[in-house]
């Protein structure tokens, strides 16, 4: 298989993945039922979504602000506004193609605040990799807040929940026989696998030698916080979720999050994960749909409305550069 041929399928399959998966809800439900979700997405109520895209769009400048917390220490710190540009247009990009978006923060950055490819792209890979723990918090707080219908669920479904201890521990048993391998190892591939490795952590290490590193954990908790309550606002748009939990809420925003990273911005899957988990605690199957087809539309235009805005902006007012 080409590079060119790869390269292609890792943009078409998900878009394809997400146009089949939005057929696919669509085909599931019965007329009537369409009807009330389509009347729940009219009915919703504008403040609720309003102040849902409010606090995502505060989460964005706090990310913004955030990250030159990471530049400081290599020696720049760029405009504010610059900064929040950048981030709004790489989200921008990629709902058409994942994962360029991270190409293009780095060159913007380079292209209006002159820092190197390299060190910009470093930062953002540490974002990522302090995204990924946060959300594995997330996913570990919703466990045990939940433990109890969540592994009733499993057991209903058949899974040995003994079994599933056993093969976890196994897991990660066979983890630790791996790291020890490829420590004692001198092959080429080890190498490689141990360099990444060790520039993910020194990654990760670097924010508590940073001068502000308190203010970058504040930030990326207020991020999240962020994150959670812009799913936690949109309960109050249909009137069956109104009742649920922040901790019935976090099992839903795991869902979505996973479905996010699976299809360009979760076309078709999102509302479908949320749906799906929110049905666990009892949610019907149009109110579910209804409430993950709101959060997903109102995430998703906010990113269309002011990513395509910063996309014009940021050269705009960079005409010197």
């Amino acid at each position: 298989m080409t590079n060119t041929l790869k390269k292609n399928l890792k943009i078409i399959l998900p878009i394809a993945l997400g146009v089949f998966l939005v057929w696919y809800s669509y085909n599931s439900t019965t007329p009537e039922d369409r009807k009330e979700i389509i009347f729940y997405i009219k009915e919703a109520n504008p403040l609720y979504v309003f102040l849902s895209v409010l606090l995502g769009i505060l989460g964005h400048v706090s990310r913004a602000i955030r990250w030159n917390y990471l530049l400081e220490p290599l020696g720049y710190r760029p405009k504010l506004i610059n900064n929040i540009l950048i981030i709004l247009t790489s989200y921008f990009a990629n709902l058409g193609i994942p994962r360029t978006g991270e190409i293009l923060r780095a060159t913007a950055l380079s292209t209006y605040e002159n820092v190197p490819f390299e060190k910009g792209f470093g930062t953002i890979v540490t974002e990522r990799v302090i995204d990924v723990i946060m959300l594995l918090l997330v996913v570990t707080l919703a466990f045990l807040l939940q433990t109890d219908i969540i592994m009733g669920i499993l057991q209903e479904r058949g899974f040995n929940v003994t079994g599933l201890l056993f093969l976890a521990l196994g897991g990660i048993a066979l983890l630790f026989v791996c790291i020890f391998i490829i420590k004692r190892s001198k092959s080429e591939f080890a190498n490689k696998i141990k360099t990444f490795v060790k520039g993910l952590l020194d990654g990760v290490f670097s924010i508590f030698k940073m001068k502000n590193k308190w203010l970058f954990i504040l930030h990326t908790f207020f991020i999240w916080g962020c994150y959670i309550g812009m799913l936690w606002i949109i309960k109050f748009t249909v009137p069956e979720t109104i009742s649920l939990s922040i901790s019935q809420l976090l099992v839903a925003f795991v869902a979505g999050a996973f479905a996010m990273a699976t299809t360009n911005g979760g076309i078709g899957l999102y509302p479908i994960a949320v749906s799906s988990a929110l049905a666990i605690f009892g949610i019907s199957s149009v109110s579910g749909d209804a409430f993950g087809w709101i959060i997903w539309i109102a995430q998703t235009l906010m990113i269309v409305v002011f990513g395509a805005i910063s996309f014009l902006l940021l050269p705009l007012l960079n005409r010197s550069k």
